[in-house]
């Protein structure tokens, strides 16, 4: 069997490649990148098939640089994956909880967690990662230190789980979004169940987004976001992402992508994929 090969920023054990795992029906090799700009790199010269980046968190917004390098890079968003992110309390083998002095983990993570971690009363220290911090403590046993991760971080490095759900609200979702060289080949799903991802300037005239956004109020559209994001070079303009429920190769969606084509002087058509069937 021929696997895909998917490159996510961090180390084994990520949030990403856990999203990575559960977004794909089948196995699949992952591939660890240091920087977000290394899994575009490694998808634009096929040394990945796809690669996943995380663009917006339900609690901490969205993650700018990963919008900016999808306009830098060719490629296209074939899926997109929603991750319940749920942090674990890792310890070494045989630790207890009452052990713990100094908990380890992305600022982010401790940020989440932030009121659990004060009832235990530990010190937080901040680290370049989730996964680095369990790598980190395997390698350097201290049975008075934890770090915040995932479960299969727990796995990968031989840690325990201490405690579940250490986040402060459980409404704790990053979407992710998948990414390759080629455009998503199946546009055989339902229109509702798609969809597209664009970006695209305008002129700086007023009333120039309300008339851009009104191409798809018109035709009953339903924008699920929208993000601004300053063009480098050229103070106070600025890109506009779109995402859209809708498959771009339908009548309605193919029409309001005409049409603001004729208000927009740049406009990219990012992606048409199927969307996740997120449940609360």
């Amino acid at each position: 069997m021929d696997f895909h090969t998917v490159a996510f920023q961090g180390e084994s054990g990520a949030y990403s490649e856990q999203a990575a795992i559960e977004f794909h029906s089948h196995q699949i090799l992952t591939l660890p990148c240091a920087t977000f700009e290394d899994v575009f790199t490694s998808v634009s010269s096929r040394a990945a098939d796809r690669g996943i980046i995380p663009v917006e968190n339900s609690l901490a917004g969205s993650i700018h640089r990963n919008y900016d390098l999808m306009l830098r890079h060719e490629l296209h968003i074939t899926g997109e994956y929603y991750l319940r992110v749920s942090h674990c309390l890792l310890a070494l083998p045989g630790t207890r909880q009452d052990e713990i002095r100094r908990v380890h983990s992305h600022p982010q993570a401790l940020a989440q967690c932030e009121a659990n971690l004060k009832k235990l009363g530990v010190e937080t220290i901040p680290e370049a990662d989730t996964a680095g911090s369990a790598r980190q403590l395997a390698q350097h046993p201290d049975r008075e230190a934890a770090v915040l991760a995932s479960r299969r971080a727990g796995e990968v490095y031989g840690l325990q789980v201490l405690a579940e759900n250490m986040e402060d609200n459980p409404e704790n979702y990053t979407r992710f979004l998948v990414l390759s060289c080629d455009p998503d080949q199946d546009s055989r799903a339902q229109n509702g169940l798609y969809k597209t991802s664009v970006v695209f300037t305008l002129e700086n005239k007023p009333g120039a987004l309300f008339k851009a956004l009104s191409v798809f109020a018109l035709r009953d559209i339903d924008l699920t976001k929208i993000e601004s994001r300053p063009i480098k070079g050229r103070p106070w303009e600025y890109l506009f992402y779109i995402d859209f429920a809708g498959n771009a190769e339908s009548q309605v969606c193919r029409r309001a992508l005409d049409h603001l084509a004729e208000l927009a002087p740049y406009l990219r058509l990012l992606g048409s994929y199927p969307r996740h069937q997120y449940q609360d």
